[in-house]
């Protein structure tokens, strides 16, 4: 693992909620209390995560999931009627490092109005963009790491059983059950990611979502078609340029396009290389509907897995 990296400010999700995350970590007193014959409500922002606490919690409470699936958490919106109803949760669930860019004004109000938050990037090892990616900026994309993902389960589970009438014994049951599975999801990426030969463990993909998994299984991140860590930029020609260079320097067989953008700008990079170069979808920043190919976090990761490597290998 690479050394810890620094820690810089972040503009999605302030400061105070990262405190106040750490209030409910550490005091079984911060959390609010379920409400008198109501079952204990849970907001989660990302599917990614609402398939992670929902696995964990079972029947023990409602979690409501914010993102559709298919959808961009860095421009994903939520209605008035969803925005009202955050601050009446008694665990707002969050990604942070800036990833729920349209949401941070709802999530700081929720938090003045009672809910108690539980952001997911304060309770990994966080790894920077590289200052030519998006100048050092922290990158929310951990869940690319199953072994980061453990650490998101120990999080949620200590701040899940601080709430007040959660059944303790039954949420720590599910954590163990799902940190298990997210174990043996990474034997099997690991075995997988090591049959590529070395020299083509190299990826290129819309944007920069790889950093996390390039760091476990020991990839070169060549670079990504969209600057920066946000879909919200857009490449000039000279990007183009710079990375279509790069991919020839590299040898790069294949470019992986992420199933919640559109893939034009990735093929006009594959014009741009003048090579023979496939382009491959991945699923990397949402899940999808039910029968879609990644509609739980583990059958996301497999798939990508074998594509990664299917794709690599040719």
């Amino acid at each position: 693992m690479s050394p810890a990296p620094r820690r810089l400010a972040r503009a999605a999700v302030p400061v105070r909620i990262a405190a106040l995350a750490a209030c409910v970590l550490a005091l079984a007193g911060c959390g609010v209390p379920a409400r008198d014959g109501e079952q204990i409500r849970i907001v989660v922002t990302t599917n990614i995560l609402g398939d992670v606490v929902e696995n964990i919690v079972g029947d023990e409470a409602d979690v409501r999931v914010l993102m559709r699936p298919n959808a961009d958490p860095h421009s994903f919106e939520i209605s008035a009627q969803e925005a009202a109803e955050l601050g009446a949760a008694d665990l707002l669930v969050s990604n942070g490092l800036g990833l729920e860019e349209g949401l941070a004004q709802h999530l700081e109000r929720a938090v003045a109005a009672g809910a108690t938050p539980f952001v997911a990037g304060d309770v990994i090892e966080v790894l920077p963009y590289s200052e030519e990616q998006a100048d050092g900026a922290d990158d929310p994309h951990f869940w690319t790491d199953p072994e980061r993902m453990r650490d998101v389960v120990d999080g949620l589970e200590e701040a899940l059983v601080a709430l007040d009438g959660i059944d303790a014994p039954a949420v720590r049951a599910g954590a163990d059950a799902y940190r298990q599975e997210l174990a043996d999801l990474d034997a099997e990426m690991s075995e997988r990611f090591a049959a590529i030969d070395d020299e083509r463990r190299a990826l290129v993909t819309n944007h920069h979502v790889f950093g996390y998994l390039a760091d476990r299984f020991d990839f070169r991140v060549v670079g990504a078609v969209i600057p920066g860590g946000t879909t919200l930029a857009a490449p000039s020609a000279a990007d183009l340029r710079d990375l279509a260079a790069a991919i020839e320097d590299a040898g790069v067989p294949t470019i992986f396009a992420e199933s919640s953008q559109p893939d034009r700008l990735v093929q006009a990079l594959a014009s741009e290389v003048g090579i023979d170069i496939q382009v491959v979808e991945l699923y990397t920043e949402s899940l999808t509907e039910p029968g879609e190919g990644a509609d739980t976090y583990l059958t996301m990761m497999r798939a990508n897995t074998e594509r990664i490597a299917q794709g690599l290998s040719r």
